[in-house]
């Protein structure tokens, strides 16, 4: 990986877990859990799905990255997937292995649980050697995308759900601090 990618990925990473930890601090209970409609997710649904995808992601970013490189080259190119992965303007189909179940109902945990996903996913690249542009695997929705370009959906991924967790704190029911402290 060239230093410029490298410091891009590192500096993208580090400001979408910013942007994901700013967007839902100090939300209380009721807010965490709020959907706005029966099939929706809540602010807590979006980051336990953003944990789990980070997880599987650079899990499975590790592996390939042990295997031969890919003869199938990814073409898509990176601004793609910046710009169209965190737009809304469509949904996806999240694969079941990554759909949010309440795996655990203390969002404070969900947190670290993503931190934890982000911190592994910042170190590995800022240590890899491993030329992650010459190994790929397909994405269910975008195709073939190299490794490279699988950390830097991360990113995006994160930004994503931030912005489908501001949808959510957006609708008009959900709770309000003055709500909440009536209860």
């Amino acid at each position: 990986m060239e230093k410029v990618e490298r410091e891009f990925l590192l500096l993208y990473l580090a400001q979408s877990r910013e942007r994901l930890l700013d967007a839902v601090d100090g939300l209380t209970r009721e807010q965490q859990r709020f959907r706005p409609a029966e099939h929706r997710w809540s602010v807590a649904d979006c980051v336990e799905h953003v944990s789990i995808v980070e997880k599987m992601v650079v899990k499975e970013v590790q592996a390939v990255v042990l295997r031969p490189p890919t003869a199938k080259l990814a073409n898509l190119p990176d601004d793609v997937i910046l710009a169209g992965v965190p737009s809304r303007s469509s949904r996806c189909a999240s694969p079941l292995e990554a759909f949010p179940n309440k795996r655990s109902t203390d969002f404070d945990r969900l947190l670290r649980q993503f931190e934890a996903a982000r911190e592994r996913s910042l170190r590995f690249a800022a240590i890899t050697q491993s030329d992650l542009r010459a190994h790929s695997f397909a994405h269910p929705h975008l195709g073939e995308l190299d490794c490279y370009q699988w950390i830097l959906f991360l990113g995006a991924h994160a930004e994503r759900h931030v912005r489908q967790a501001e949808e959510v704190m957006a609708d008009p029911g959900f709770p309000r601090i003055a709500d909440s402290a009536i209860a």
